[in-house]
């Protein structure tokens, strides 16, 4: 089981959570989840920090 995080930018319940080691998931369909590697993960937040 993982710990689900939700951004501090997003509304209570209209956002994506993130599981770590987990992936990604929608807040209003909990029970279903996108797989993302740590390293994909990673490698997309380095493209959104960089504006690409």
């Amino acid at each position: 089981m993982s710990t689900w995080r939700k951004s501090s930018y997003s509304p209570v319940n209209d956002c994506v959570e993130v599981g770590r080691g987990v992936g990604i998931r929608d807040s209003k369909a909990p029970t279903t989840h996108l797989p993302v590697s740590d390293k994909a993960w990673s490698a997309f937040l380095t493209e959104v920090k960089t504006g690409r």
